[in-house]
């Protein structure tokens, strides 16, 4: 299967030379009256199309053994509707072409979604069903020529095959579902088996502006145990040789192939390679097994080329809506009941994309608000007894470095200060960013949406172009991530003066470490999508305003000052249990550093 943008022009001119050669041969021995009838059913049906010759393995065992092969014409039969626009293939009776008709992929050229969402086209995807015969050989259905029998958006392609009959009846459905049912005839007189091979080669096509992200997100994704357990494998390989799939599906960034098998796939296996340049993302290959029952195949098949839609995907009730990342677990949950609803709620008031995350923003800003104001009302205090912490440091300079923490630890708690209430408003955020990581990326709804100087949403913006690529970086600089850099930084040089400085040798400077931190993040948010940039931009900038609305209005460091010389002549607060284990562990560590010193001297 190609990996690039198909068959170049010396493969084309030599495919060329070849077929009207053997097409002449078989011309000459056919009667005149049949080459021109046949040539004016090739000439008005602008359906008829010729595929590559990758498609067509072992073309001699193929004709020896398919008796509907009677012309070298191959017809595509359409089937459409307000969802999906479908062309199926007579060779090998398989899918060819498979449009999502309400969606545009990106277009470079026009930087904008406006080309034509094609899952499959241009022979990117080949599938099919491969047998064992009583020889010990094996043949597959793609390499079949099928004759169709159309009838409204229901085609069925038969093929005979040494006198087996085998026939796939597509039934085009309504929400992006298409029906695949299989049957056969006489079969059993041909195979050995007792099953066969479903084989899918497909290379995924860019569909997004951002490739990197996209490659990210394209992956198999499966489900079993009756539709209950899902997994997924972005790797090189998956296999599943004990489970029975439900479901398989190729799954890009917004948009996903599923197969569904009526009896489910057995000792299921596939690769993927990750493709670096071109038309495509990553090239994918399966296969998985399907039982025959009395050496026949009479079975039940699902195609699924469905937007990644939380609503559509929660309708099918095959778990689905797993095909969403989301985030795992509590992550995952935040999403689905919280923001998602939240962005619906809000964009139904016909607000513009961008407006409609900031607005979340604040939201989001204002139900974290009573944490924030008891950070920044630690970081005053800290401030107030910074004083006396530097005595004790000035203090215990030479001393042992534990006895140093103790002495530190004590100065916190006479002043009622709690050093581990800090931890709480950044362990709260974790999950919040790493949701908001998942949600922005992935929100079909933001698709396309454009923003100020962002044209999608889920996409980086790039409007300063760089005439090279940096590593990291790319050869591009985003607005929204240069910006919320900038802001980023600022929220960290307002706060960082609370830092303390490392009074022991080898110790990191944590200041150092966190103005390098904005500046990774450049690099971060510069491929990711630009809504994720604006979010994190409005929310910093956001934090720097509460800060000094803190600072200047509610926050007054004199009336701290005094609460904290009163918790001093008060009783010192019996230690909590963390502060007790901490104040354990510290004099343990003492205890063994003294006993190795002692053996050292010994020694």
């Amino acid at each position: 299967m190609q990996q690039n943008n198909g068959l170049d022009k010396n493969q084309l001119i030599i495919f060329a030379l070849f077929s009207m050669i053997i097409m002449g041969a078989m011309f000459y021995f056919q009667n005149k009256q049949a080459t021109e009838q046949q040539l004016k059913e090739a000439k008005n049906k602008t359906e008829v199309k010729q595929t590559a010759p990758a498609n067509v393995t072992k073309p001699a065992m193929v004709t020896n053994l398919n008796d509907s092969v009677k012309t070298t014409s191959i017809q595509q039969v359409e089937l459409k509707n307000k969802e999906l626009t479908l062309e199926i293939s007579t060779l090998g009776g398989q899918l060819t072409t498979v449009e999502l008709n309400q969606y545009k992929a990106y277009d470079k050229k026009t930087d904008v979604n406006d080309k034509k969402l094609l899952l499959f086209d241009k022979n990117n995807s080949s599938y099919g069903f491969q047998f064992k015969d009583k020889s010990g050989k094996t043949f597959n259905t793609k390499d079949l020529v099928f004759a169709p029998t159309q009838n409204g958006n229901s085609v069925t392609m038969q093929a005979n095959v040494n006198g087996a009959v085998i026939q796939f009846i597509y039934t085009l459905l309504d929400k992006y579902t298409v029906d695949f049912n299989v049957k056969t005839q006489n079969l059993a007189q041909l195979v050995s088996d007792s099953k066969a091979d479903f084989i899918w080669d497909l290379s995924a096509r860019q569909m997004e502006k951002g490739r990197s992200q996209e490659q990210t997100h394209t992956e198999f994704n499966y489900t079993f145990n009756d539709y209950k357990s899902f997994d997924y494998d972005g790797r090189t390989t998956m296999e599943e040789p004990k489970e029975t799939l439900n479901w398989l599906a190729i799954k890009q960034q917004f948009f996903s192939m599923v197969i569904e098998p009526q009896h489910g796939f057995k000792n299921a296996h596939g690769s993927q390679d990750t493709i670096n340049e071109g038309e495509f993302v990553k090239k994918f290959n399966f296969n998985g097994q399907v039982d025959l029952a009395a050496g026949e195949l009479n079975q039940d098949f699902k195609w699924y080329f469905m937007p990644l839609d939380l609503p559509l995907l929660k309708s099918y009730d095959k778990n689905f809506d797993e095909l969403l990342p989301l985030g795992w677990s509590f992550i995952g949950t935040l999403n689905r009941w919280f923001f998602i609803p939240m962005y619906n709620l809000i964009s139904s008031w016909g607000l513009a994309a961008g407006w409609v995350i900031f607005l979340m923003t604040i939201i989001v800003k204002i139900i974290l608000s009573p944490v924030m104001f008891k950070q920044h009302k630690l970081s005053a205090m800290m401030r107030v007894i910074r004083p006396e912490i530097d005595e004790v440091n000035a203090k215990y300079k030479n001393a042992d470095p534990m006895k140093k923490q103790q002495e530190t630890m004590a100065v916190y708690r006479k002043a009622g200060v709690n050093q581990m209430a800090g931890c709480l408003p950044g362990l709260i955020q974790v999950p919040i960013f790493y949701a908001l990581f998942r949600f922005f990326p992935n929100m079909i709804d933001l698709r396309g949406k454009s923003f100020w100087f962002a044209k999608d949403l889920t996409a980086y913006d790039d409007v300063i172009k760089l005439p090279f690529s940096v590593p990291l970086l790319g050869d591009h600089l985003s607005i929204f991530a240069i910006a919320c850099t900038v802001v980023i930084l600022i929220y960290t040089i307002m706060t960082a003066g609370n830092i303390q400085q490392p009074t022991q040798e080898g110790m990191p400077n944590m200041k150092v470490i966190m103005y390098i931190f904005p500046i990774t993040f450049l690099f971060f948010l510069n491929t990711s999508a630009s809504g994720l940039s604006w979010y994190y931009f409005v929310s910093n900038a956001i934090n720097i305003l509460i800060i000094l609305v803190i600072k200047y209005w509610i926050l007054d460091e004199k009336k701290i000052h005094a609460q904290i010389q009163m918790n001093k002549q008060k009783e010192p607060k019996k230690e909590g249990k963390f502060q007790k284990r901490m104040r354990e562990m510290m004099e343990k560590a003492q205890e063994q550093q003294k006993v190795q010193q002692n053996q050292g001297k010994k020694k």
